[in-house]
């Protein structure tokens, strides 16, 4: 059973940055996409980023232009870089390896989340 351990939250000032890290327990080549997610108290679950074998990404309309996702295979470590972040940021954050099909939706019965990590953006 593949782990997921993310890692890099905590409390930062609007405008600041914070860089998370995912990190599997064994090798998740096999997967084709890794993603973040975000749950804000009160809130459903959303996709934030999403990266898929061959480049593609995905990112939510409330965080294009400041946050980037990227994928180390050889390290089996996704990484979520966060720039000038707004308190409406303020969530748990998990880390999801899947199977993904072109339009960023997960197929199969292969999916692993994190514990999440909370990030928490003060104004």
């Amino acid at each position: 059973q593949v782990q997921l351990q993310e890692s890099g939250g905590g409390l930062v000032q609007a405008g600041g940055s914070l860089r998370l890290s995912c990190v599997a327990s064994e090798s998740i080549f096999h997967l084709s996409g890794m993603g973040w997610y975000r749950q804000a108290p009160g809130k459903q679950r959303e996709a934030v980023a999403i990266v898929i074998r061959g480049g593609n990404t995905f990112y939510a309309d409330s965080v294009k232009g400041r946050f980037t996702i990227s994928r180390d295979d050889g390290e089996n470590t996704a990484y979520l870089e966060m720039n000038d972040v707004r308190p409406e940021d303020t969530a748990v954050y998990y880390c999801n390896a899947a199977n993904y099909w072109s339009d960023f939706t997960i197929f199969g019965d292969t999916s692993y989340w994190g514990q999440g990590t909370q990030v928490t953006v003060s104004s």
